[in-house]
């Protein structure tokens, strides 16, 4: 409870009649806050409530008993205290804040909480918060006079302001007051003659207004006293735009790119504007914003965001994937650390297959963002593709540090399968099983992982229900898909299945014109104990001659059985 505990005696207003009165009242209240401080809840409520039968006129018993309610969801006798409290006791500013604040929590009670912060303020005229809140609360109201009224009250408290004027100038716009409006505008300039911007505001507010002659004369005042004045550049700019004045248009946008004094975001708002403008041209015409681009880009930046932006213009353009890397590569230069750069950078030479280049950028990557998953994952992954496995789950256990709960959970997942398939080939089945059930934690319907972990499951011949289950997925999900119905069928096999088994073997046979020796020998053992021993042994002479050097092979053959591994 955030209450104010009155400790001390002569804070106490006491109107019982005699003085045991007096002294049980006291002992009571401030038993009752001792209580209360050491959260013993229970016991404060029920010595507050007796001292308030004691003294019913005491205020601050009211007061904070109120507080009791707020926490017990109780806001009806809540209001009541608190009302009573300042009945009692009116020039308290405490409760009468106390008050404001609850009937603020109450929307419906604007109007209460206006007459409470009235009387609040007029207990202290030099409270600017106080004087916020009811400028709010007539807002609410649409009582836009008295908002002006608060406006003035708070320039009188705090001085004249950029945010004042403007918030006057909003209210009389609300009002339809133009006068009012662009008087408080002037104003603003006239009190501030070295800040050119507000000059500038007053000539962007005449030009809205349609005296556009009038708004010219402001700018070409401001830029006769700051030429490179951004703000009037930008404004001119605006109203050569709106006079179909191409060639002075152009010149300010060029002006404007090549100053350096022109913020990045002035700079990206005028280039988008051109990427628009030539969008929209049924030419299309791009040489005019790949000059915009290099005149922008001829100055020193700081960071990579127009780099990036001219990289995004390029691949609107359909422009080989070479020269986006170029500018992926100068961005990096300016800003080694940008991960959106060398995260784009990564992907488009990933299509390629340098996966040498893929780890480099990503191993350096890591230097500058240690915390992205993401470097981890393309490092590992490129050293899988080149069959790089002991550096590839290196990578791979460096990056599991970095997941977080937010992390892009496809790329999760398949940072777990990779590492539970390099897992499983080094013999490491235990550690690949834990590995691959974080991957379906992290999307159950990654259909690779899935048939990976339940046809190494079937290897075990352990859990094999479990193995059932997982295959089932994937068939259901890619139910053409020959590798996925060979691993069904085999576990269906090892469950004695056989005529399911022989099922969705030849679904996998019907849909794989090229089957491998594995699938070949699969196929075979699920025939034989199918009751079809001819098929069988085609199937395994089919594997052997595809080049499946199993001994257990040739014994079946051989003996024209099957035999168990």
């Amino acid at each position: 409870m955030i209450f104010i505990a009155f400790l001390a005696m002569n804070f106490l207003t006491i109107h019982a009649t005699s003085k045991g009165d007096i002294k049980k009242y006291n002992y009571f209240f401030l038993e009752a806050i001792r209580q209360q401080e050491v959260g013993n809840l229970s016991a404060a409520f029920d010595l507050l409530m007796r001292a308030k039968a004691i003294n019913p006129n005491a205020p601050e018993v009211y007061y904070q008993l109120a507080g009791f309610y707020i926490d017990l969801k109780n806001p009806k006798e809540a209001g009541r205290y608190f009302e009573k409290a300042t009945q009692l006791d009116p020039q308290n500013s405490t409760y009468l804040e106390k008050l404001g604040q609850f009937y603020l929590m109450q929307q419906e009670s604007n109007e209460k909480a206006l007459e409470v912060y009235e009387r609040l303020y007029d207990t202290n005229k030099s409270r600017a918060d106080v004087v916020q809140i009811l400028y709010r609360l007539y807002g609410i109201k649409n009582d836009y006079a008295k908002a002006i009224e608060m406006l003035d009250r708070l320039e009188v408290l705090q001085g004249s302001s950029e945010d004042i004027s403007l918030t006057k100038m909003q209210v009389y716009a609300v009002m339809g007051n133009k006068k009012k409006e662009l008087s408080e505008l002037q104003s603003l300039v006239d009190r501030n003659p070295l800040e050119l911007n507000y000059k500038v505001m007053l000539g962007n507010w005449l030009f809205q207004e349609g005296r556009k002659k009038e708004a010219l004369k402001n700018y070409q005042a401001v830029l006769k006293e700051e030429p490179d004045n951004v703000y009037a550049q930008l404004s001119l700019l605006d109203y050569y735009k709106e006079l179909g004045d191409k060639r002075m248009v152009e010149q300010l946008t060029e002006k404007v790119l090549q100053s350096p004094k022109a913020d990045k975001e002035a700079k990206m708002a005028l280039l988008r504007a051109a990427i628009v403008e030539s969008q929209s041209n049924e030419n299309k015409d791009s040489l005019e914003v790949m000059r915009l681009f290099d005149r922008v880009l001829a100055q020193p930046q700081e960071d990579a965001d127009l780099y990036l932006m001219k990289a995004a213009y390029f691949i609107l353009q359909n422009k080989p994937d070479s020269l986006v890397n170029d500018i992926y590569e100068t961005a990096l230069e300016v800003e080694p650390d940008n991960y959106n750069a060398r995260i784009s950078l990564i992907q488009n030479i990933w299509k390629t297959a340098d996966y040498d280049k893929v780890i480099q950028l990503a191993r350096t990557a890591q230097d500058y963002n240690p915390a992205e998953m993401a470097f981890y994952y393309f490092e590992g992954l490129g050293a899988f593709m080149k069959k790089d496995n002991d550096r590839a789950l290196t990578a791979f256990r460096k990056g599991v540090g970095q997941i977080k709960q937010d992390s892009n959970r496809e790329m999760v997942s398949d940072f777990y399968a990779i590492m539970g398939d390099i897992l499983h080939e080094k013999g490491l089945d235990k550690e690949a099983f834990e590995v691959y059930d974080s991957c379906l934690q992290w999307r159950p319907d990654n259909i690779a992982a899935l048939n990976n972990y339940a046809y190494y499951l079937s290897l075990t011949k352990k859990d094999l229900a479990k193995a059932e289950q997982m295959s089932y997925k994937t068939v259901k999900a890619e139910p053409t898909n020959s590798t996925y119905l060979d691993t069904y069928a085999w576990i269906l096999f090892l469950q004695a299945r056989y005529q399911e088994a022989k099922t969705y073997i030849e679904q996998a046979i019907a849909n794989d014109s090229t089957l491998s020796n594995v699938v070949s020998e699969h196929a075979g053992d699920i025939y034989f104990q199918a009751g079809e021993p001819e098929k069988a042994l085609e199937y395994w002479e089919k594997s052997l001659k595809d080049g499946n050097e199993s001994a257990t092979l040739r014994r079946k053959i051989k003996l024209k059985k099957y035999i168990a591994e």
